[in-house]
C-alpha cells in the first residue's frame, strides 16, 4: 500500500499546527511546530496572500495528513460521504474517524496513527474475534477490537497505555484498558472530532 515516507514534522509545520503525527515528541519541547512556527522550505518565512482555492486546499491537506490518508483514498471517502444522508462534510469526518487505525490511536493503544497502522499490520489486534491487518477498515457500532492475548504481556503496550492513560477517551467508544478491548458504541458526532477544520471548505473544493 502506498504511504507517505517523508519527514512528518514538515507536514505539521506546513499546516501551522500540531497534527500529532510523531507520538510522544509532539507533547514535548522537541516539537518542530513549537520551535519553528513557520512553514518549511526556502520561502517558509515569507508572507504570501492565500487565495480562496488555497484556503480550501489547505483544509483538505490538513485532513489528509491528520488521518494519514493519501489522495486517492481520500477521494473515495469523499464519494462515500456524498452518497450518505446528511451533510457531506460531517459524513467525511465521521468516515475518517471510524478507520481502524484512528480508533486504536484514539483509544490510547498507540502513540500515533502511524504506529497504530504498524501494529495492525503486524497482527496485534483482532476485530470481532478475527485477526485483522488492514488499517483502513471502517468500524461500525457493535464492533469489538481487542489486543491479541500474546501481545498483552508486551512491555511496549504496557508503556504506551501508561504514557497515554490521561488521554481523554472518545464518548463513542468504550475502552477497557485492563482487558485491552475497544467496543464501538456508535459513530462519532461532529463536535467530538478533535481536528480544528472547516470541512465545508473541502466540500467546496471538490464541488468545483
Amino acid at each position: 500500500m502506498a504511504r507517505y515516507t517523508g519527514a512528518v514534522c514538515r507536514l505539521c509545520r506546513r499546516e501551522g499546527k500540531k497534527l500529532f503525527l510523531k507520538g510522544e515528541r509532539c507533547y514535548s519541547d522537541k516539537c518542530s511546530v513549537s520551535r519553528r512556527e513557520y512553514a518549511p522550505g526556502q520561502h517558509g518565512q515569507g508572507r504570501k496572500k492565500i487565495s480562496e482555492y488555497g484556503i480550501q486546499l489547505r483544509s483538505k491537506q490538513m485532513a489528509k495528513r491528520y488521518y494519514g490518508v493519501l489522495e486517492s483514498q481520500f477521494s473515495k471517502y469523499f464519494e462515500m460521504a456524498e452518497r450518505k444522508a446528511g451533510m457531506t462534510g460531517e459524513n467525511l469526518l465521521r468516515i475518517l474517524e471510524s478507520r481502524l487505525d484512528n480508533v486504536i490511536y484514539s483509544a490510547g493503544f498507540a502513540s500515533s496513527r502511524a504506529e497504530a497502522k504498524q501494529l495492525i499490520l503486524h497482527n496485534h489486534f483482532t476485530l470481532n474475534g478475527r485477526k485483522v491487518n488492514i488499517s483502513s477498515i471502517l468500524v461500525k457500532p457493535g464492533d469489538v477490537i481487542e489486543l491479541k492475548s500474546n501481545s498483552k504481556s508486551s512491555e511496549k503496550f504496557k508503556a504506551i497505555v501508561e504514557n497515554f492513560a490521561s488521554r481523554p477517551t472518545p464518548m463513542w467508544m468504550n475502552v477497557d484498558k485492563d482487558t485491552m478491548t475497544i467496543k464501538i458504541e456508535r459513530l462519532c458526532n461532529r463536535d467530538e472530532v478533535e481536528l480544528e477544520i472547516e470541512e465545508h471548505l473541502i466540500v467546496e473544493l471538490y464541488s468545483k
